[in-house]
């Protein structure tokens, strides 16, 4: 079903070419380009749909970049208006263009932890009383909630901390044989 009334999108010369080079670059994102061509599209006057078939995209998602340009019109002009530098101009386009930020839980542990979690796996047990001679999970545990590093900690996600330092070691000695 078509769109009954989709936004009108007017550019103005100095951002439909500015677009344009954006289309053309070889180093622009194709998420990007995607984008910038709908908007191109949109302001030659093609509806939703019609952007959607020729692009091959969601009419949900031509509507989504239709409207956040449209959101986006009036700050640009007004800027362009000021005497804003291209370069300056194409940044602001890029950024009403650009991914929104993503739902998602927050981190549980910091940078700082997780760096903490790992040096205190590097130190031998028995130098904190643990009656082992190698860290088990369970130890290790124990001892970073002990420091006071964390307030608590699934014994998977240290296992899991610990798994992430990938050694670059290589699997064969380097050393010449003879």
């Amino acid at each position: 079903m078509p769109d009954p009334h989709p936004l009108k999108i007017k550019l103005s010369q100095q951002q439909r070419s500015l677009l344009e080079q954006l289309v053309r670059r070889h180093s622009s994102p194709q998420g990007l380009v995607e984008r910038v061509r709908v908007i191109l599209l949109a302001a030659e006057g093609m509806n939703n749909t019609q952007i959607a078939q020729k692009w091959q995209l969601a009419r949900n998602t031509v509507r989504t970049w239709r409207k956040r340009w449209s959101v986006a019109t009036e700050r640009l002009i007004s800027i362009e208006a000021k005497g804003i530098t291209d370069k300056e101009l194409l940044q602001m386009m890029v950024d009403s263009l650009g991914d929104a930020p993503r739902p998602g839980t927050p981190a549980t542990f910091t940078t700082e932890q997780v760096v903490q979690i790992v040096a205190t796996a590097c130190e031998s047990p028995p130098s904190f009383g643990r009656p082992v001679s190698h860290w088990t999970t369970k130890e290790l545990t124990s001892e970073v909630v002990k420091r006071g590093i964390v307030e608590q900690i699934s014994q998977r996600s240290v296992r899991r901390f610990l798994k992430r330092g990938d050694s670059t070691t290589p699997s064969k000695s380097l050393l010449a044989q003879r």
